[in-house]
């Protein structure tokens, strides 16, 4: 990120003045994404209905108002945490000077990883309002292979999360430190794998390296940078968070669950059937636990761990908040790792339980 402010400061007007048309681009290719997302989910009902009725047990109304009110509820217990997060990045960009950041790192590039991953426990915001947060970090000058270890760490590791996961399985069957120590683990090893990448800026949306640049040339006071920059995230953030809410609610009306659980048993297929069951719900990290639990009787224990890690770090909402920072080859990579990093904690899990 240094690097694209840097790009930034060497901006002049005409360069700002050519940077709009690509801007319009990018709202016009997002609302035509989100269209197109939305058609294909409505068509899947149809088909899935018209096709395939007999595995499903309920009819199709039943399960849409099932998959509206899953939906919602993920959009409601999202909000608080992103306007959270938001406040938080709004802290970072334009109340804490940019040296201050920099200067309570460590300086060698793994402990600085490693302090960041850790920073999650002390902010208690789940995945939701870690995205506008690691925006923040990124527009102070922060490379994304750290954010992303913050970002990968901060869902598993904050205090909240500790405090359910405890409510939720105490210390049976070592849950709760696996899920503690795989999450931090995971995180490590995306920031170290990023941190290889030979141009760390292609990782980045153009329309994330636009707003830092407008973050960078801001003016005014720090109250009114303040508020236009709340609404620059809310802008960002929110549609994603929508559509991420609607994906999810969709997938419950297309997929039917039982297909799930009558694989619970089985000590790989349950840790794919609970992988994928944790990227469609897309249930927040703060009460994913108690979720799990209701499946802690027919499931094993690799595979509840396995939904755990995946969950708070790549289900369906939060791809589509990382989508408006980062590029999809980069969320691509990010979900391949954390799938097969929980496969194999889960699998360990599993063989030794």
């Amino acid at each position: 990120m240094t690097e694209t402010l840097r790009r930034a400061r060497r901006h002049d007007d005409a360069d700002s003045d050519r940077a709009e048309p690509p801007r319009r681009s990018l709202s016009r290719a997002g609302i035509l994404t989100s269209l197109g997302v939305g058609v294909v989910a409505v068509a899947a009902v149809f088909l899935a209905d018209a096709f395939l009725p007999q595995l499903f047990a309920d009819p199709l109304p039943t399960r849409a108002q099932d998959g509206l009110t899953l939906a919602l509820s993920v959009l409601i217990e999202s909000l608080p945490f992103v306007a959270l997060g938001v406040v938080l990045s709004i802290a970072i960009q334009v109340w804490v000077p940019a040296d201050v950041v920099h200067r309570v790192l460590p300086k060698q590039a793994w402990a600085r990883r490693a302090v960041l991953a850790a920073l999650g426990m002390l902010i208690p915001v789940c995945e939701c309002g870690n995205v506008p947060f690691a925006r923040g970090l990124m527009m102070r000058g922060l490379a994304p292979a750290d954010t992303l270890a913050f970002l990968v760490a901060a869902p598993i590791v904050n205090p909240i999360v500790i405090i359910t996961t405890h409510q939720a399985f105490g210390f049976d069957d070592g849950i709760l430190v696996v899920r503690i120590l795989g999450g931090y683990g995971i995180a490590l090893l995306i920031g170290w794998l990023y941190s290889r990448h030979p141009d760390p800026q292609t990782l980045l949306t153009d329309r994330f390296q636009l707003a830092c640049e407008e973050a960078e040339q801001a003016q005014g006071s720090r109250v009114r940078r303040s508020v236009a920059q709340f609404v620059v995230e809310l802008r960002a953030v929110m549609p994603a968070l929508v559509l991420g809410s609607t994906i999810a609610g969709a997938v419950q009306v297309i997929i039917p669950r039982s297909a799930l659980i009558a694989i619970g048993s089985n000590p790989v297929l349950s840790i794919v059937a609970m992988i994928l069951l944790a990227i469609t719900v897309a249930i927040c990290s703060n009460v994913d636990s108690f979720f799990a639990l209701s499946f802690a009787s027919t499931f094993t224990s690799g595979s509840l761990i396995a939904f755990l890690l995946v969950g708070p770090i790549v289900d369906v909402k939060m791809i589509a908040l990382l989508r408006t920072t980062f590029t999809g080859r980069a969320i691509a990579g990010i979900v391949v790792v954390v799938i097969l990093a929980a496969f194999a904690v889960g699998t360990v899990m599993n063989l030794v339980g």
